[in-house]
């Protein structure tokens, strides 16, 4: 599974049905049920309808599977995909955040940086 931004940018994909991986090698993220935590056990969001939604409900990716949501820009070209680095140790999970409606509109952080 591959994560598009709002401009339709390859950005992370899923390498093992729980790992987030930059197309650079580095490991970002993963999953806990449908919530997306970063390995510093920070909660980022969710995997709603296939797409990623920050605290607001508002859309950071999309996959090739989502429903709903906003005009999604056509998909740019993927990028090779480096070797993986060695993920790293998860740390302790903060409480997650109960889950907004879904919005229609975008996350301005619809790239790297909503990993961070």
């Amino acid at each position: 599974m591959n994560f598009y931004n709002k401009q339709g940018k390859p950005i992370a994909y899923l390498a093992d049905e729980k790992h987030i991986f930059l197309f650079s090698g580095k490991a970002v993220a993963y999953f806990v049920n449908d919530a997306v935590y970063s390995f510093c056990g920070k909660h980022l969001g969710w995997l709603r309808n296939g797409w990623i939604v920050d605290h607001d409900g508002r859309r950071v990716f999309f996959t090739e599977n989502t429903t709903g949501g906003p005009v999604k820009p056509i998909k740019q070209i993927k990028p090779i995909k480096s070797i993986k680095n060695i993920k790293p140790i998860k740390s302790v999970k903060e409480v997650k955040r109960t889950k907004s409606s879904l919005s229609s509109s975008w996350s301005a952080l619809s790239d790297e940086s909503f990993f961070s």
